[in-house]
């Protein structure tokens, strides 16, 4: 069964290690979910500077839902509102967030979209996965639906979707894609100028091996305007290997066969699974579920670090303001720091991060932030 289906289906987990308690996860605790994201809002007006955070969760009685939460310090938040999306009966997955840096047709800057991965429990080429996303213009406190982004051309899932605003100016939703018998996985993006209407996806990633999987993709813009996009290449070449791979524009992402580069430090320390970036100036900081030794053990660290570098440049191990016990691939399961995510603070001195751990079965949201 693939992870993201085995995480859809399943909110509680029990870890084969045994359960982890809140002290094995040195953060605070938000709440019940997966998928957690965080971003800090810049182009909000009187609110810029607060935080803002997401994850896909299961309360009883329901289906799935989005949840959005808000905190003024990185580290505490509160629920402030719940997106239910009519067609999470089938299946809810892989949420996303995202504040607009420029209006994008009638939607001004500073619109939040939030988007899932929907059908992944139930589909087929009848009825088939969608991702579709939804909007805010008070900063997170109500949503209204806005389109869906794509709809699976077959039987064969549509994953994880991220966002970007292209230099051209239209947004961009990164996702991966099942759907062509060629390849177990790719990467592709679709694009709009109103977010409303969009484009048939076209290829990013689709490596040669037909059996490895590139997912999770992740895309910031550099000071310089360079886009960077992180994701994984799972499958027997490359391990879920964290890899990197760089746009002029956001649209041209290079040759759509190539891998891409896998960061590592100067002797080898390495993230596999679910890899995010932060950004504070051109500096690159990348976390991912697991860190490997350059022989592909659990490295000292390993669910508490983040590797710090540049583009072309070196990286280096440092601590993450959350520590997760026992991530590993495989046992003890998908939960443990499954897709972190990181965003600065305005002054670039502190970074926060939220990130899942098992707490009594249960996939749940911890939260931190650590000077930088």
């Amino acid at each position: 069964m693939r992870l993201r289906a085995f995480l859809a289906i399943l909110i509680t987990v029990v870890s084969l290690a045994g359960a982890v308690t809140p002290a094995m996860a040195a953060g605070t605790e938000v709440g019940p979910g997966m998928y957690p994201r965080v971003v800090r809002l810049q182009h909000s007006g009187s609110a810029n500077g607060t935080y803002l955070a997401s994850a896909v969760a299961f309360p009883s009685g329901s289906s799935g839902v989005g949840r959005i939460y808000s905190s003024t310090d990185g580290r505490t938040y509160r629920t402030i509102a719940t997106i239910s999306d009519p067609t999470a009966s089938r299946g809810i997955c892989c949420g996303t967030l995202y504040e607009l840096p420029s209006a994008v047709g009638g939607l001004p800057a500073g619109t939040l979209l939030w988007a899932a991965s929907f059908g992944g429990d139930n589909h087929s080429a009848s009825q088939p996965m969608v991702i579709r996303a939804w909007r805010s213009t008070d900063q997170g406190r109500t949503w209204q639906f806005l389109a869906t982004i794509a709809t699976a051309r077959n039987a064969g899932g549509i994953w994880e979707p991220e966002f970007a605003v292209a230099s051209n100016g239209r947004l961009v939703a990164y996702y991966s894609d099942e759907t062509d018998s060629a390849h177990s996985q790719k990467l592709v993006q679709a694009t709009s100028a109103n977010g409303v209407d969009w484009t048939a996806p076209s290829d990013i990633v689709a490596v040669s091996n037909r059996d490895d999987r590139p997912g999770m993709p992740g895309v910031r813009r550099l000071p310089n305007g360079t886009f960077l996009m992180a994701y994984e290449i799972c499958g027997p070449t490359y391990g879920c290997a964290a890899m990197l791979r760089t746009s002029s524009d956001g649209l041209g992402w290079g040759s759509v066969t190539s891998p891409g580069s896998r960061p590592a430090t100067s002797n080898g320390t390495y993230f596999a699974h679910t890899p995010t970036i932060a950004l504070t100036g051109s500096t690159v900081v990348l976390i991912g579920q697991v860190l490997l030794t350059a022989n592909g053990t659990a490295q000292s660290g390993n669910g508490g670090a983040v590797l710090v570098g540049t583009v072309g440049g070196t990286w280096t191990q440092r601590t993450a303001p959350v520590a997760v016990a026992g991530p590993s691939v495989g046992s003890p399961g998908p939960v443990q720091n499954y897709s972190p995510s990181l965003v600065f603070s305005s002054d670039g001195r502190s970074l926060a991060e939220v990130t899942t751990a098992d707490k009594s079965g249960s996939s749940t949201v911890y939260a931190g932030i650590a000077a930088f």
